[in-house]
């Protein structure tokens, strides 16, 4: 009687029944709940973006249906978003490892003494370089003892995966334990990506204040050089010409042949090859 009032076929009504939730909408959940994990590390991904992420994890869709099942779930791009007049980053996913609190009660970090060894303390942060194809971000790791560029990763998207793969690279090489990881709350170091592959290699993440550009002076220090001596050299056409660059003086010059008065005059190989036979002996 009521599939008569509501005009419903009983054969209809009982497939439902049978089946409630249809293979779209478990197609469809299933698919949400991975673009709210992309989203969640990469807020700045937009529908189209987010169909090539998909891609990645073998999810094939189109544009149309990525975009009506982000809208869904109240998936958008954050600089499509009405910001607020404070925009702070979101809260620290580790403590700040590396600060001391004076006398005064004001907190400081000593970058020049926090490791007596290599592998003991990394630095990381991301900088954006300008081309005329667009901008060109760079993340980078450097070891608090020499001063030596560990591990970077370069890209054209700021996202989760450039903080990870300069993490994952410097890993590779230096094969650290315990290694303390200390970076800004920039969505990037504070993803899950991040997080598990530091948890996963035994490392322990420390996270700066907001808004405190001194809690990672020490990585600032690089980029300024770095902006000195490539990016304001020239115009840059592409990003595969500044990434070339930028390649060739941290490996060339940066690490092998500028000399640093913190480090007695020696660049950073030379400091940890003569420190480490010290060491060795």
């Amino acid at each position: 009687m009521a599939c008569r009032v509501l005009g419903l076929t009983t054969q209809g009504y009982y497939k439902w029944l049978k089946a409630p939730v249809s293979q779209r909408d478990w197609d469809d959940a299933h698919v949400i709940n991975v673009l709210l994990g992309i989203h969640e590390d990469d807020p700045t991904l937009g529908y189209r973006f987010l169909t090539d992420e998909l891609a990645d994890v073998g999810i094939i869709a189109s544009e149309n249906r990525v975009w009506r099942l982000a809208s869904i779930a109240g998936v958008f791009a954050s600089h499509h978003r009405r910001r607020g007049k404070s925009g702070k980053p979101g809260p620290a996913v580790h403590d700040d490892l590396l600060a001391t609190v004076d006398e005064k009660g004001r907190v400081t970090h000593d970058f020049t003494g926090a490791a007596d060894g290599p592998n003991q303390v990394w630095l990381t942060d991301i900088s954006e370089h300008p081309t005329a194809e667009g901008k060109l971000y760079l993340c980078a790791v450097k070891d608090c003892y020499s001063n030596k560029i560990v591990g970077y990763s370069i890209d054209s998207r700021m996202k989760s995966g450039l903080a990870a793969a300069a993490i994952r690279n410097a890993i590779a090489l230096r094969s650290p334990d315990n290694t303390i990881v200390h970076s800004d709350r920039g969505s990037q170091f504070r993803s899950k990506k991040v997080v598990r592959l530091l948890k996963n290699n035994g490392l322990r993440g420390s996270m700066g204040r907001v808004g405190s550009s001194g809690d990672n002076a020490a990585m600032e220090s690089f980029f300024s050089l770095l902006q000195k001596n490539v990016l304001d050299t020239r115009r840059w056409d592409s990003r595969e010409e500044l990434r070339l660059a930028i390649v060739t003086w941290i490996e060339t010059k940066y690490n092998r042949r500028r000399r640093q008065r913190a480090l007695g005059k020696l660049t950073p190989v030379e400091f940890e090859m003569i420190y480490a036979a010290a060491d060795a002996a």
